[in-house]
């Protein structure tokens, strides 16, 4: 499927309900925050992701992607620009059935890498926004 392509968006918000947050922070004032929080409104499973946290929203969070038990559908990512490859890499290695790239996040090669492991990618983009224009 095509990056950001209306079907890709959509199979994301409807298959991948378990979301490693990659980035997520316990601060109310950090954009992480408010996204994850509002997924978790939508009943998704949201999974802290972050060395410098050790609860976000109650739950544990993890250091790095290995660290996470279980299976992981999306890995939603928050990070600078780039760091961004590294996590795709991971979440290429792992398993995920997607990555998402927020708003800012930009790496056409991470993404392509994603893309010709037969991951779905959205880059550059808000989960929340494209959640609340899709549902």
């Amino acid at each position: 499927m095509e990056i950001n392509s209306q079907a890709t968006i959509k199979r994301i918000l409807d298959e991948c309900r378990t979301i490693a947050v990659v980035g997520l922070s316990s601060s109310p004032m950090r954009a992480s925050h408010g996204v994850a929080g509002y997924m978790r409104k939508q009943g998704y499973k949201v999974i802290p992701v972050n060395p410098n946290e050790r609860e976000v929203f109650g739950e544990k969070s993890y250091g790095t992607l290995d660290e996470v038990p279980g299976r992981i559908d999306l890995v939603d990512v928050f990070r600078r620009s780039d760091a961004a490859g590294e996590v795709v890499d991971d979440a290429i290695r792992l398993g995920a059935k997607a990555v998402w790239l927020q708003e800012g996040v930009i790496d056409r090669a991470a993404a392509q890498r994603a893309v010709d492991a037969g991951l779905l990618v959205v880059m550059d983009r808000c989960w929340l926004k494209e959640h609340a224009r899709y549902k």
